[in-house]
């Protein structure tokens, strides 16, 4: 298990890279202005120089990558069930996730507002990912269920 999630850790942190970089783009279309930011005005004033914030930004990056790897194999605790997979998985990653995004200044520090606007959205994201694997999975599986009904039913006939 401890290997498994070295190995997802891994291979998320240059995944947390890249939602890093998308998250600057964002930023900077947001803005407006035509100009690309690479990291937050506030993480360049607390860095003191836009490199050590990117620099920061980058290192934060590779951990945040790499806690989402390692909470994937949550989903394959197999002695589980589905409600606390998500449940540990979402506290994991929000909880881990939070910190992150308040150091880089991706919301408003030091806001109550901000800070709940960051967990509403958080779940909310979270929420419409879930439903996006758990209902399709749902439905396989009933799918699965019926058709072994179906069969256990002919095979009582012959």
């Amino acid at each position: 298990m401890k290997k498994k999630i070295l190995l997802r850790a891994l291979l998320g942190a240059p995944i947390g890279i890249l939602i890093s970089y998308i998250i600057t783009i964002a930023i900077s279309l947001a803005t407006g202005n035509g100009e690309y930011y690479p990291a937050a005005h506030e993480l360049i004033a607390d860095c003191g120089s836009e490199i050590a914030a990117v620099a920061v930004q980058l290192l934060c990056s590779l951990v945040f990558g790499a806690i989402w790897g390692g909470a994937s194999v949550i989903w394959n605790i197999e002695n589980w069930s589905w409600l606390k997979m998500t449940f540990v998985h979402l506290a994991v990653c929000c909880f881990s996730t939070f910190p992150i995004a308040f150091l880089l200044h991706w919301i408003p520090t030091y806001s109550a507002l901000g800070t709940a606007l960051y967990f509403i959205g958080f779940f909310a994201v979270y929420f419409m990912i879930w439903a996006s694997v758990y209902f399709p999975l749902k439905f396989k599986v009933k799918k699965m269920n019926d058709k072994i009904k179906e069969l256990n039913e002919k095979n009582d006939l012959l």
